[in-house]
């Protein structure tokens, strides 16, 4: 039988498009993803990002996460601050009206969270939470449970996140994406970290910590095909690696990006030449660290170790 498969348009994905063996669906957003495989279970894979796996789990959820791990993001970039608020660094974050974008614990606001922990020594629970969408009004979303600690305030917004931000009624906002008042350059708002790059790149040669949003899950019933469907998704994402090297003889000229050559060789030599790896062994640190944040922030009922919330595809 061939699986029916739901995920993004990566360039780690693209291949799987290209395949005519296989059935292979998107959507505009990755929400809607999400919400037709968490919600809908309309797909034998697909790809869901890991809090909402995380949160369906202790339910009846009919999937089991596979270490294919499609979307991978530093998010130090992701939190976004009104520049009359007064917040200058990560302490200025204690006390605040913050905004996050379908949950109270999104993927990127759950690193984002933990690493501002971690790092900065942030705590969630000092703060008032505002939940909803980004740049239009949205409530939060409805195909998941939203469990938060008791002594953490968790409020729906009532107008886009973005608006909120850019009138100062919220302090700042942990978001997977880039508001649209920042896109526009509105002068009242600006990243926590304005240079993040640097930042990022430290943070990762520090804790070999490259943060993981998304995995790969698949029906129980046909768990006898996991071994098929990673080395489909793995097969796609060397596809995409295997272009860009390729493409350094050329400087990267089929893209539009102006020293796009050089980012690729100096990623290369920090990541190593498997920048994107799959399987448990090359993340196991990555995704201890996740469930402990997951866990730390009250998402979680308990600590998960990774052998139980993964199939063991490799050693």
């Amino acid at each position: 039988m061939t699986p029916t498969i739901a995920c993004y348009r990566y360039d780690t994905t693209q291949a799987l498009f290209d395949r005519t063996d296989v059935e292979v669906t998107t959507a505009a957003t990755l929400p809607e993803i999400f919400e037709r495989v968490a919600g809908g279970r309309e797909f034998d894979v697909g790809e869901l990002g890991l809090t909402f796996y995380l949160r369906l789990l202790e339910s009846d959820l009919p999937y089991v996460a596979l270490p294919i791990f499609p979307n991978r993001v530093f998010r130090h970039s992701c939190v976004f601050v009104n520049t009359r608020s007064g917040i200058t660094g990560p302490g200025d974050l204690v006390g605040r009206t913050i905004g996050e974008f379908g949950t109270y614990g999104q993927d990127s606001g759950v690193w984002a969270k933990g690493i501002l922990s971690d790092e900065y020594g942030f705590e969630p629970a000092a703060n008032k939470w505002v939940i909803g969408g980004i740049d239009r009004p949205s409530a939060p979303f409805g195909f998941i449970p939203h469990p938060h600690p008791d002594d953490v305030s968790v409020v729906p917004a009532d107008r886009a996140l973005g608006d909120l931000l850019a009138t100062g009624e919220i302090d700042a906002l942990f978001s997977a994406n880039v508001p649209q008042c920042v896109l526009d350059g509105n002068p009242d708002v600006a990243r926590l970290f304005p240079d993040f790059e640097p930042l990022e790149r430290a943070y990762h040669r520090r804790t070999g910590i490259f943060p993981i949003m998304h995995a790969v899950v698949i029906r129980r019933e046909l768990l006898d095909q996991a071994a098929d469907v990673y080395r489909l998704f793995s097969e796609a994402a060397t596809s995409a690696a295997d272009r860009y090297r390729r493409d350094r003889r050329l400087y990267q000229v089929p893209t539009m990006v102006p020293w796009m050559n050089a980012l690729v060789e100096r990623n290369e030599s920090q990541f190593g030449e498997n920048w994107w790896p799959y399987g448990i062994s090359a993340n196991r640190a990555v995704l201890e660290t996740y469930l402990r944040y997951h866990y730390e922030q009250g998402l979680s009922s308990r600590l998960w170790a990774v052998e139980e919330v993964f199939a063991l595809l490799d050693t």
